[in-house]
């Protein structure tokens, strides 16, 4: 259902290998839920640019396993992210028609129309 290929400027993606319909899940996947040790310590590496904020608050951090953390960003992402807290879980859903060969990509804010800058440049 799911590839990992290269997208060029961005780097390794993940590409759709048939369409999912709006509101279809795309992947369902554990998490690695981080000590607040561990976080701080993994934002001095490059794990941090694949952690998701976890917990009812988002102050906790978490690590998802599968293909979560290799999702790129978008400002205009076709697939949204839900928590499954008790579960230790995130659910990746198609916020808009996604259509075999189209790259995977998330809004990194939470939000799909929360254009607030990132830690990195956007390409």
């Amino acid at each position: 259902m799911l590839a990992i290929r290269d997208t060029g400027a961005r780097g390794r993606g993940v590409f759709a290998l048939r369409r999912f319909a709006r509101g279809e899940l795309i992947e369902r996947t554990p998490v690695i839920v981080l000590a607040d040790g561990d976080r701080w310590q993994l934002n001095l590496t490059v794990l941090k640019n694949y952690m998701f904020g976890w917990g009812p608050d988002y102050q906790q951090a978490a690590i998802a396993l599968g293909y979560g953390s290799i999702f790129n960003h978008s400002y205009t992402p076709n697939v949204v992210w839900e928590l499954e807290l008790e579960e230790r879980m995130i659910r990746f859903i198609a916020w808009r028609d996604v259509e075999c060969g189209d790259e995977i990509t998330i809004n990194y804010n939470f939000y799909p129309d929360d254009t607030r800058p990132l830690w990195f440049e956007t390409v």
